[in-house]
């Protein structure tokens, strides 16, 4: 049967040859000699993951999984088509619950999330196939490890030969259909993920059977069922629902739990068609689909999965410490130097101890670990430690250190303090307004609170407003412990208990200058309409978003009764909607109609306080003051130093002992311009000092800009690093596609930067101690741009970052 679209699946091919000629780090492909036939070479093609979320997409196609060849008349086919890139609630524009109920048609069919790894088995020709996983094919070099697609054609072969069928049979089908068939392989035995699968349930999950073409175009599941009986596959399991709120009320309730029919579960995936969208609609809440077309969105449940994943990731760290000696302990294990975003839970805290001494009791346990072996088993221990007194004890009192917050029995609360944690600009007002319109819950302000000691008089609001509420939202950024426990002490006499619910804007999940950068937008959007904290030219309030970031003190899990994890970057809509969604499964308050929830967002995107306070002076301060005229200029690139160089330094001593003295630079900035350049006197020539002037003038422009500065982006290069000093050299300066303000000052900035400048650009990653100055990372980055054998140095291969120009003082 001839290919039904070959004309346009070769344009696609074309295209995406064009870009990856032009953007490497956005597409690239890569070669394979088919394993059926190795005369025949295929491509297989990749696209930056991160580029997916954006609108319009910069690629010509949202396959995730693609396989080409080309034929022998010069077009291309597309082998293997897997699925388009799809998202999870609230992950894009168009996956909010209202998008969805606006774009999308019945019916729902939602089938189990498997928690595996993907296989895609489709015709190489009409008598052989092709068994690849996500992006390779083929066997491995170590014939004690197979691959993905290997241990994926094992499980086909064991199927084909239970039914009397051939490779050739499958084949033909496939070929004439012109399908690839989509599987998941679950099979512990080979690598375990999260979830442990039993023995009826290993094997190939067959979820779906997509058109090899460019338009993503899937058969329906009872297709697909039907497919997996016919050749032995192991069926996914499935429900059918007639509406977008049937489908979020279902959810809800597994949410719960986390489990279907008694059984942990990762999630759904919700398999639809698009609707024609409403007048009003936006295109960056429209589905980037045609009328008609199949569309897949993801549902995704925090427990117990994302506390399983946690422990596993917990160990594989603790084992890479303790392999490479990165950690404090005596054995490099250190508990206190795991991510603080993965040790929230109390269980989690209890784990990371548990298992440290497991690995020290019975390292044998844990050799294939970081092989994804033994993951289950090792849980499957801790979760019967749990059960044990010396389990309880542990989780109750975290051995004998501050009580953990052990999850409370249905009814055993009372009332309920919903605390936000949080920082100016993250949304917590606008959120607190919406929820208090919603449901009716009680809300006081401590913006509100005009007194020379307001934290007294805001706690006395809360108390006094818990007596006419059964749920009261302290709305105060609560960053500090101190707050938090007020708010504890204030009603550790109530009976029955006062329920703490945090709404957790947690700052370690993304970098300070992201963060920042979010929060000092919202802020200058919103203007005057808020008690204070109100934008000016001297733009002090950004130097209070510091504040607030370098003095935040992170949550931990014992503080509150539950944590309920919020994100800086979600808008308005997402983070009301997650709120919404915790509150009907924590509180137990009736779900709202989708109509309430828009009444809502609009009463917080109109609110106004009720009182504002005088403006405070700012300029012409002292120096380290808000509003001080800044010392220098800089990029502040939203980029976690920790997680970008560790994985690249882990065996580079220099490195180590820079983690291990705190001395990495934990607000990382490009310096662009200094005061102390702009000096005149004798021996200084006049010329050199006057393009420094204008070039001073230029990057103050930008600072104090109106409205949104524009957004730059670069790549990191290499780092770079002698026995005193590491630097990341950053190359590839240029206006970023997001940039949503000041495009034609940001393009003049660029253009014009001085190529001197453009050579010494770096970020100070540290310095061995106090008495090595950081400028020795200029001169360091200057000498080994000149020559590269002057310092170790390793590329970062181009990790991409965005900044925007800040006016700093220190």
């Amino acid at each position: 049967m001839a290919h039904p679209a070959i004309a346009e699946d070769s344009r696609l091919i074309e295209e995406l040859r064009d870009l990856s000629a032009a953007k490497p780090k956005l597409v690239r492909s890569t070669r394979h000699a088919a394993p059926a036939d190795s005369s025949i070479s295929l491509s297989s093609w990749k696209m930056a993951e991160h580029k997916y979320y954006v609108v319009p997409s910069p690629f010509p196609t949202l396959a995730r999984g693609l396989f080409t060849l080309k034929q022998p008349d010069g077009q291309y086919r597309i082998i293997v088509r897997g699925y388009d890139k799809f998202f999870n609630i609230g992950e894009v524009g168009w996956t909010t619950w209202s998008s969805l109920e606006a774009h999308t048609t019945a019916p729902y069919t939602l089938s189990l999330k498997s928690n595996g790894c993907i296989i895609f088995i489709a015709a190489l020709t009409p008598e052989k196939l092709l068994i690849t996983s996500k992006h390779a094919v083929g066997y491995s070099k170590d014939d004690k490890k197979p691959t993905h697609a290997q241990a994926g054609e094992g499980w086909l072969r064991k199927y084909l030969a239970q039914n009397g069928r051939t490779e050739a049979d499958l084949a033909k089908v496939l070929w004439e259909k012109n399908w690839t068939a989509v599987a998941e392989l679950c099979d512990d035995s080979f690598e375990e993920h999260v979830l442990a699968y039993p023995p009826e349930l290993t094997g190939l999950h067959l979820h779906g059977l997509n058109e090899s073409t460019k338009a993503f175009n899937t058969q329906p599941h009872s297709v697909v069922d039907a497919f997996a009986e016919e050749w032995g596959f192991i069926k996914t399991a499935s429900t059918e629902l007639p509406t977008i709120a049937a489908v979020r009320e279902f959810t809800s309730e597994i949410g719960k739990t986390g489990a279907w029919n008694g059984v942990p579960v990762e999630g759904f995936v919700v398999r639809t068609q698009v609707a024609p969208p409403p007048p009003s609609a936006s295109p960056r809440n429209t589905p980037p689909y045609p009328i008609g077309s199949s569309f897949f969105f993801k549902v995704k449940f925090d427990e117990p999965y994302m506390m399983y994943r946690d422990w596993r990731e917990v160990t594989k760290s603790l084992l890479s410490m303790r392999k490479n000696k990165t950690g404090k302990g005596k054995d490099g294990m250190s508990v206190d130097e795991l991510p603080k975003s993965k040790m929230r839970r109390a269980e989690t805290q209890v784990y990371a101890r548990w298992v440290v001494e497991e690995i020290r009791r019975d390292p044998a346990a844990f050799a294939e670990y970081q092989d994804n072996k033994g993951i289950v088993t090792v849980r499957e221990r801790f979760l019967a430690y749990l059960e044990t007194e010396q389990g309880k004890k542990a989780l109750r009192s975290k051995g004998g250190e501050k009580a953990l917050a052990v999850p409370a029995a249905k009814g055993e609360f009372g009332k309920t303090i919903i605390v936000p944690v949080a920082i100016p600009g993250c949304g917590k007002t606008a959120v607190a307004v919406a929820l208090s319109h919603i449901f009716g819950f009680g809300h006081t302000q401590s913006d509100d609170v005009n007194a020379k000691k307001p934290a007294p008089i805001f706690i006395k609001n809360v108390t006094e407003l818990l007596k006419k509420h059964d749920v009261v939202i302290a709305d105060k950024n609560n960053h500090l412990k101190q707050h938090r426990q007020a708010l504890r002490d204030a009603t550790t006499s109530s009976t029955p208990r006062v329920r703490l619910l945090a709404l957790n804007w947690a700052l370690d999940t993304q970098p300070p200058a992201f963060i920042h950068r979010i929060c000092a937008d919202r802020i200058q959007t919103r203007g005057a309409n808020h008690q204070s904290l109100r934008p000016d030219k001297a733009k002090a309030h950004e130097d209070v978003l510091w504040s607030f970031i370098t003095k935040a003190e992170p949550l931990a899990p014992s503080e509150v009764d539950e944590v309920v994890e919020m994100e800086v970057g979600d808008g308005l809509e997402d983070a009301v909607r997650k709120a919404v969604d915790v509150c009907v499964r924590v509180l137990g308050v009736p779900l709202p109609e989708a109509g309430r929830v828009e009444a809502a967002l609009e009463r917080a995107r109109g609110y106004t306080p009720a009182t504002k306070k005088p403006d405070s002076p700012s300029g012409g301060g002292k120096k380290g003051e808000a509003g001080a005229a800044p010392r220098y200029y800089a990029f502040m690139p939203e980029v976690a130093l920790d997680a970008v160089l560790t994985p690249v330094l882990k065996d580079v001593p220099f490195w180590t002992a820079l983690r291990k003295a705190g001395r990495v630079a934990k607000r990382p900035h490009v310096t662009l311009a200094h005061r102390n350049e702009l000096k005149k006197g004798d021996g200084v020539d006049p010329s050199a000092v006057a393009a420094k002037e204008e070039f001073w003038a230029r990057c103050k422009e930008l600072y104090d800009a109106d409205g949104t500065p524009p957004l730059f982006r670069f790549k990191l290069g290499s780092v770079v690093w002698n026995d005193r000093v590491m630097a990341v050299t950053v190359d590839g300066l240029e206006l970023s596609e997001e940039a949503d303000g000041g495009r034609q000052l940001g393009a003049a900035f660029v253009a014009h930067l001085p190529e001197e400048t453009k050579l010494r650009l770096h970020i100070t990653v540290g310095t061995k101690d106090a008495n090595v100055p950081p400028v020795e990372a200029k001169a360091l980055v200057e000498a080994w741009r000149k020559n590269p054998s002057s310092a170790n140095s390793i590329s970062l291969d181009g990790v991409e970052t965005t900044a925007r120009v800040k006016g700093l003082q220190a």
